[in-house]
């Protein structure tokens, strides 16, 4: 028979465990009233959802759900009501939304609408504010030096849609990936219309939402300069990595630890 005095420290011991689990609060992580918010990637011009598909699944096996928006790259108002739509009707509970080059536009333009998103998160992306366009940014120049233009049917007067030269591609937009990747990514991109990339943008919600900002300092399509100049008029937390524009190609993981550090941010 155990001792009388052992057995009475052993229920102690079980009162005190007992009561530690009533009182001690749940990590924020396992509490039903915090689940992981849900994160949204919107891909930019010249790539599609399946740009973030290293990305996608390195957050899922970290238990987070993820949604790649699709993004129609027809304008900027239009491509922010789009995703506007997309979630209010795909999502619900808090939602860490995420824009890689003109995505960023579009995440700047889409974000106010939706209460439940709750963070910003820009990878080598365009922050602009109210007014401003994304080929203003870039300092207009000369389109037909870095385009080849295609007419599309039913375009409005003047507007075209825009490919990357094949030629220009690779150095510019890929250049810390396998020759043969750039390659293929310059022969699948999507155009965006010349229209959304001088649609001036509306009121900002990096204005009202904290951001987070990944900056990719090999970056030969969006300066690196204009990056961080962009990333500190939003008060961002930067992240300074030696990549490409595609730096979620590159950069898998580097891209998932800003975005992590966003979603848990949110209580």
């Amino acid at each position: 028979m155990m001792n009388p005095l052992r057995r009475r420290g052993a229920m102690i011991a079980l009162a005190v465990l007992a009561l530690f689990a009533l009182v001690a609060p749940a990590s924020a992580a396992s509490r039903p009233d915090h689940p992981k918010p849900t994160i949204v990637l919107v891909h930019g011009a010249w790539a599609d959802a399946s740009s973030w598909s290293d990305v996608t699944g390195r957050l899922q096996r970290l238990g987070y759900t993820v949604l790649a928006a699709p993004n129609p790259l027809r304008g900027l108002s239009g491509d922010a009501a789009y995703l506007s739509a997309f979630l209010a009707q795909r999502t619900s509970g808090p939602v860490v939304l995420v824009g890689h080059s003109y995505g960023g536009a579009v995440v700047t333009n889409a974000a106010g609408t939706d209460p439940d998103v709750k963070a910003l998160v820009y990878v080598n992306a365009f922050a602009p504010d109210e007014g401003e366009t994304v080929l203003g940014l870039q300092g207009g120049g000369d389109p037909s030096a870095l385009f080849d233009v295609v007419a599309y049917p039913g375009a409005p007067a003047g507007d075209v849609d825009l490919y990357i030269k094949q030629a220009v591609f690779p150095q510019a937009f890929a250049g810390d990936l396998p020759a043969a990747t750039a390659a293929r990514l310059a022969a699948e991109q999507r155009p965006i219309a010349l229209s959304a990339l001088q649609e001036p943008s509306g009121p900002p919600a990096w204005k009202k939402l904290p951001s987070w900002y990944l900056v990719g300092t090999k970056d030969g399509i969006l300066p690196p300069s204009l990056q961080v100049t962009m990333a500190k008029r939003a008060h961002s937390h930067v992240t300074e990595v030696a990549a490409s524009h595609l730096s979620m190609l590159s950069r898998p993981q580097a891209v998932v630890d800003v975005i992590v550090a966003a979603a848990k941010s949110i209580r």
